[in-house]
């Protein structure tokens, strides 16, 4: 047989059955979208592909006798295939880790700090083998591998019962600050969105150069909800505030014009 019709056999063997593995897991995911399942597909695509390396390896006299002379050689083998994927045995080993301990799940929203800074903030979409794949509230991906994660300190708000979020604006002092937080409090409660619980009270959080700053938690049953909420809720506010006659502060700048200067050199 054409040794470009072996390859292409092959190749298409390994595609196909990556492609069934895929569907399985798929199927799988929508009763359990677990984090497991996304890892062990990674593990069992890698396995395929190895499999199916290992058996085009042995149609060619030349592979064969290479394969040959490794396998028998396979301290020496696991030797250098230890020292030179080091990091991504790490990577695996930690993923396995994470995989046993469940400290995050997919669709979860995750805190990942790491040294006293916050290296990824988002929503896990996948892990892999390797890496631990976060969508970030701004758009961007962030891939972290696996090892790392391990490694960090991870808060995970679906941990808690509901999703809460706060909620901050600013009132000029010479307004009145009891009936926007009254106002503030009815909005939110009123929300369609929000659960109108015994944490929905308003507090004063501090004071600036220009006035008052207010401050609540938004409490939802989904992140989603609580982006949505909180949106609808900062327009109502400054809509309610400004029907009310409560000023909202922001900055401006005195332009002074001096017509007539003497100019001494």
């Amino acid at each position: 047989m054409n040794i470009f019709v072996k390859i292409g056999i092959f190749i298409f063997a390994e595609l196909l059955i990556n492609r069934i593995v895929n569907l399985v897991f798929k199927a799988m995911s929508k009763k359990h979208n677990s984090v497991h399942l996304r890892f062990i597909k990674s593990i069992a695509n890698v396995i395929v592909m190895i499999v199916v390396l290992y058996s085009l390896a042995q149609q060619f006299d030349v592979t064969k006798d290479i394969s040959k002379t490794l396998l028998q050689s396979s301290s020496l083998l696991v030797a250098i295939a230890t020292f030179a994927a080091q990091q991504a045995l790490s990577n695996v080993i930690s993923g396995i880790s994470l995989s046993m301990s469940k400290p995050y799940n997919v669709d979860e929203k995750i805190r990942v700090v790491q040294g006293g800074s916050v290296i990824a903030e988002g929503i896990v979409k996948d892990i892999t083998i390797r890496h631990t794949v976060i969508r970030q509230f701004n758009g961007e991906s962030c891939i972290v591998p696996n090892s790392v994660m391990d490694a960090a300190v991870i808060t995970n708000t679906n941990f808690t019962e509901n999703i809460g979020n706060f909620l901050e604006i600013e009132i000029a002092y010479d307004s009145d600050i009891k009936g926007a937080m009254q106002c503030m409090q009815r909005i939110c409660i009123a929300h369609e969105l929000t659960l109108n619980t015994e944490d929905n009270k308003v507090f004063i959080k501090g004071y600036t150069q220009n006035g008052v700053i207010l401050k609540t938690t938004v409490w939802t049953e989904t992140l989603d909800d609580s982006f949505s909420a909180c949106s609808d809720i900062r327009k109502e506010l400054v809509e309610a505030f400004l029907k009310n006659g409560i000023r909202i502060p922001y900055q401006t700048v005195a332009v002074q014009n001096i017509a007539n200067y003497d100019c001494k050199l």
